[in-house]
């Protein structure tokens, strides 16, 4: 079989192979890699590109370490959905930049961000002041999330209809069924709040699968399917 002929048929069989396991893994790793992901990706990309050249390499044997490669990750999601401390651990927890206009400049050192690469990201954000940001955070998937405050934010339909009301950051309180202590922590409330919460409610808390509150108080619930399946 001519080289050249060899090459090109590796290569179609490994995009397959690779097209295949990248659907199993699901449209997350396309968007928001981790930095495990993010490091998986890279090396597999190095395999297939090395495995479709070298002739002298067992394609076999190649594919076999490419599968193993993307198990490892996909091995971690699924844990992660199961365990909200495994997910922390793995995916880190977002890392707050701006509190009422506030900049913090120890998470800024934390992440190895400079003051230019952040007003940067709010420009592209147009936003060009940082006391006009009422809250800002650097998730897990590199991306930061602004939320502008009140006064600086489009003018809604509820706007004309309601009295001010200052914008407060929500947090995660339930992840899962599970208790998010540290987001809890950060909107000011306790266990027992929170349990009083849900059983004026009459809801337990293994039946909740997301709950979010802000420092005022304001709970939403958003509970599992009726099945019950997780």
């Amino acid at each position: 079989m001519s080289e050249y002929l060899e090459v090109g048929l590796r290569s179609l069989f490994i995009l397959i192979a690779l097209f295949f396991i990248t659907k199993l893994l699901g449209k997350k790793q396309l968007s928001q890699l981790s930095f495990f992901e993010y490091i998986t990706g890279i090396t597999v990309g190095s395999i297939a590109g090395t495995l479709s050249m070298d002739l002298e390499l067992n394609l076999m044997e190649g594919l076999m370490s490419i599968l193993l490669w993307f198990s490892v990750p996909f091995i971690f999601s699924f844990i992660s959905l199961k365990s909200v401390k495994f997910r922390h651990f793995v995916e880190g927890t977002p890392t707050v930049f701006i509190e009422d206009g506030n900049i913090i400049e120890e998470a800024l050192k934390r992440e190895k961000i400079s003051t230019d690469e952040l007003l940067e990201q709010l420009r592209k954000r147009n936003i060009f002041r940082a006391s006009d940001v009422e809250y800002a955070s650097l998730d897990t998937n590199g991306e930061l999330s602004v939320l502008p405050k009140k006064e600086k934010q489009p003018l809604l339909y509820e706007d004309f209809f309601q009295h001010y009301v200052k914008v407060l950051p929500i947090q995660s309180v339930i992840n899962d069924g599970h208790i998010d202590t540290q987001g809890l922590r950060k909107v000011g409330f306790t266990e027992e709040w929170l349990f009083h919460q849900l059983e004026q409610r009459k809801i337990k808390l293994e039946n909740v699968f997301l709950a979010q509150a802000d420092p005022s108080g304001k709970l939403t619930i958003d509970l599992y399917d009726w099945n019950g399946t997780r």
